[in-house]
């Protein structure tokens, strides 16, 4: 089993899942409308257009378990992420990423290590994961790793299919 393979619903509240990006490379973020690291959308939304038309996209996990600050309705969080970021990748609904309601998405994601060897719970927003186009998780970024890091960058470029 990978990711591609765990229900999910979408932000507007259809079934989905990752596999429906099958055959695409994905940084998954979980994301917030209300912290100091939200203008990461800028970035991302920059990373979505750059590598879209090459079989990458990024989707987004609102949660709102860091400082409340993903308060919102599906409604809300929609609305702020297209009127203020312009977002155009996909968001999914949202979720727990740590504690007993973890979603299982992020059971797999929180088991991968980051580049110091060190697995387990998020951080905190805007913490990511690149996952290739098999639902094999790549690598893991830390939140206050920028989006358009170099590191992430060669990571995106390297894992792109085809």
């Amino acid at each position: 089993m990978t990711v591609h393979d765990i229900p999910l619903s979408s932000l507007a509240g259809q079934p989905a899942s990752l596999g429906d990006l099958s055959g695409s490379t994905l940084l998954v973020v979980n994301v917030a409308s209300k912290c100091g690291l939200t203008p990461q959308y800028e970035g991302l939304e920059r990373l979505q257009e750059r590598y879209r038309d090459r079989g990458f996209s990024v989707v987004g996990f609102p949660c709102n378990q860091f400082g409340g600050q993903e308060p919102g309705t599906a409604e809300e969080i929609q609305e702020f992420c297209s009127a203020t970021y312009g977002v155009s990748f996909p968001m999914f609904e949202k979720i727990e990423v740590n504690g007993p309601g973890r979603h299982p998405v992020y059971e797999e994601l929180t088991a991968v290590p980051d580049a110091d060897g060190e697995a387990g719970d998020i951080q905190w927003n805007f913490e990511k994961f690149l996952v290739g186009p098999d639902g094999a998780v790549i690598a893991r970024f830390r939140p206050r790793t920028d989006p358009e890091d170099p590191a992430v960058v060669a990571a995106i470029e390297a894992n792109l299919p085809g």
